[in-house]
């Protein structure tokens, strides 16, 4: 099967290609003018990482693998301040390139390390799990995690293009993949939903990366936030419907001291904007019931500790959606109809909770 190129728009417009086997598509992002590349990417990815260093070699460029720590560990000021030593170690210039390869942190890490090393220079992006191919690396928001929050310093910076290989699925967790899920779950609630509609049809072929309609949901996804993010980069309105269910979900992270998978969190904070949403008059029961069975049904989970509540409610008063002291929620007024709620009652948030405590 050929690879699908889906398009994101914009001011600097690129392309994320998906498929297997597709590497090749690496140096025509990279470009012409670059001369060096350092490729990041996540330590124990050492597998991955040597053909994109191959392809890149084979292409002409002076190519220079940079490991990084794995996982959430990568998004450290420390980690983010030795990339850019290295960069300047390895005289990379305005016109050469950082790829970054790995799972979510990974390339944002990498993204926010090309934003801000002479002020900006050629990112692409190899994500390798389903969380990093239809979320992290699709949009162009880089970052990195301090002590108060997640992803609370970064940069908006669109990647020259991004890679999804397929065939690097295969080798994950089933716990990661599934974890992922709940983005691709995600699209179909605010945008798509014919991803539901898939997911409901065969939910233990969705939460495999060899299940039959795996390209199908990631391309659907893929474009989702392509439409998404193409009309609005920097979060100044449409945007902010990617934020579905991260609101709780960022909070949880943060109380779990990010040792929690990310669509975990988010699978709990859709449950929860869900039942908000009922709450306030604007969902039925069925939607916020179709939440749960399809989570769910592919191993995401549906609630969380009663007892948290006040350290998260806490939390949820920084998150990046606030304006002021206006807590601001992405809600549904139906299933491909997102909303928003601009500062709920205390009482409306709480109860919401409730419904997702165990």
């Amino acid at each position: 099967m050929s690879a699908a190129t889906i398009t994101v728009g914009g001011a600097d417009p690129y392309d994320v290609v998906i498929g297997t086997g597709v590497l090749g598509a690496l140096p025509g992002m990279v470009g012409p003018k670059a001369r060096t590349v350092a490729v990041v990417h996540a330590a124990r990815l050492t597998a991955i990482s040597g053909p994109v260093v191959h392809a890149l070699e084979e292409a002409g460029y002076a190519v220079h693998a940079v490991p990084v720590p794995d996982g959430e560990a990568a998004k450290d000021v420390a980690v983010l301040a030795g990339l850019w030593s290295r960069f300047a170690r390895l005289g990379l210039t305005r016109t050469d390139a950082v790829v970054g390869v790995g799972g979510g942190a990974a390339t944002d890490l990498a993204g926010f390390a090309a934003a801000s090393y002479l002020r900006g220079i050629r990112a692409v992006l190899v994500p390798t799990t389903l969380l990093a191919m239809v979320d992290a690396a699709v949009g162009g928001k880089t970052g990195i995690d301090i002590p108060e929050g997640k992803n609370l310093v970064g940069a908006f910076h669109p990647p020259a293009g991004v890679v999804c290989d397929l065939a690097t699925l295969v080798t994950m967790d089933r716990a990661d993949y599934v974890s992922g899920l709940a983005e691709v779950v995600k699209a179909g609630f605010i945008a798509d939903p014919r991803i539901l509609e898939l997911v409901e049809d065969d939910p233990d072929g969705a939460a495999r990366p060899d299940g039959p309609h795996t390209r199908e949901l990631i391309e659907r996804a893929v474009r989702v936030k392509a439409d998404v993010v193409g009309a609005d980069l920097k979060e100044a309105g449409l945007r902010e419907i990617l934020n579905y269910g991260h609101t709780l979900a960022h909070a949880i992270e943060k109380a779990e001291e990010y040792r929690f998978r990310h669509g975990y969190a988010v699978a709990i904070g859709m449950v929860y904007a869900a039942e908000l949403a009922r709450l306030a008059g604007r969902l039925p029961q069925s939607a916020v019931d179709r939440h749960r069975a399809v989570l769910a049904s592919v191993g995401l989970p549906v609630s969380y500790p009663g007892g948290a509540w006040p350290e998260l409610r806490a939390t949820m008063s920084i998150d990046k959606k606030s304006r002021g002291a206006t807590l601001r929620f992405i809600v549904l007024d139906a299933v491909g109809e997102p909303g928003r709620l601009e500062g709920p009652d205390e009482k409306l948030l709480e109860a919401a909770y409730q419904e997702v405590a165990r």
